[in-house]
């Protein structure tokens, strides 16, 4: 099984990279005029906001087991992370759009349009290392999977999201730098509306997708198809064990609950089953670190 990915570096780093690309491309908007980089600045200081959540999520989800959560809160990050894709939908997104149409309906020539594309360059530049610290992460845990593949059936909300994010940015820079490049050459401002228009619908359509994955594990998912595979390999494997008629699997943010229904080994007395049992889970949670809770449920047919 793939190893575990970094969420609170991933974070950081691309906190550091937006909220520099923020500075640079509010400091450009306000000189140029341009409704592409203004919507772009607007984005990073979303997305600056968006990582701000994801980690007061993170330290939700460490809360101690108390009696309305005998389980923990871990899918505390699970809520964090769908009201940041609701964020980027709303803040990011449609705002984009509401400023590409206006400036549709009254466009505005650019100024200083090389600063624009300095500052756009930098933002590449930037958001590139942000991309770079997220998929070093991500390679940790996807294995031989492909990135589409992982982003599926990840269950590191915060991970996803920010890779969502990553990529929104990068296209949404380019969507940009493109949309100045034209309106440089032609001296048509449509271009820089256009441009602006694409960044919003950009951002509209990342932030679906990311709310659809998140709202599964909201909901209640279960681990990821290759943990249960090998969950499931280990328990067959088991002496203890003859068959298992039932593996359920609950992700709870970094927490995972597991249940097994399964028939013993061997006629022994009930003692003997009690401590087969333990020896299962006992190794099973050293070999699976993750899972923090498991229900045992010995029985002859399922």
């Amino acid at each position: 099984m793939s190893g575990n990915a970094d969420s609170l570096k991933t974070i950081f780093f691309a906190l550091g990279a937006n909220f520099a690309i923020f500075l640079a491309k509010a400091f450009a908007a306000f000189v140029t005029g341009s409704g592409a980089m203004t919507a772009e600045a607007v984005h990073s200081l979303a997305d600056c906001g968006n990582q701000g959540l994801l980690l007061l999520g993170l330290k939700n989800a460490k809360a101690p087991v108390s009696p309305d959560h005998p389980l923990g809160q871990g899918k505390a990050i699970y809520f964090w992370s769908f009201l940041v894709a609701l964020l980027l939908f709303s803040v990011g997104g449609a705002f984009s759009i509401y400023e590409g149409l206006h400036k549709l309906g009254s466009p505005e020539p650019l100024e200083w349009p090389w600063l624009a594309i300095g500052v756009l360059a930098f933002g590449i530049v930037a958001e590139s290392m942000s991309m770079w610290g997220c998929l070093r992460e991500v390679n940790k845990t996807r294995g031989e999977r492909s990135l589409w593949r992982w982003f599926r059936e990840s269950r590191q909300s915060e991970l996803i999201v920010i890779f969502g994010e990553d990529l929104a940015a990068l296209l949404g820079l380019t969507f940009a730098l493109l949309a100045v490049l034209l309106t440089l050459v032609t001296g048509n401002p449509l271009f820089d509306a256009l441009g602006t228009l694409a960044i919003g619908v950009l951002l509209v359509v990342i932030a679906v997708f990311i709310a659809i994955e998140v709202k599964a594990l909201l909901i209640g998912q279960s681990v990821d198809p290759e943990m249960k595979a090998e969950v499931l390999r280990f328990l067959d494997a088991r002496p203890e064990i003859t068959r298992v008629f039932n593996l359920i699997t609950l992700q709870l943010g970094a927490d995972v609950m597991v249940a097994v229904k399964a028939e013993m080994s061997g006629d022994v007395p009930t003692r003997g089953i009690v401590d087969a049992i333990n020896a299962v889970e006992k190794d099973l949670k050293a070999r699976f670190p993750e899972i923090r809770w498991s229900f045992f449920e010995p029985d002859v047919e399922d």
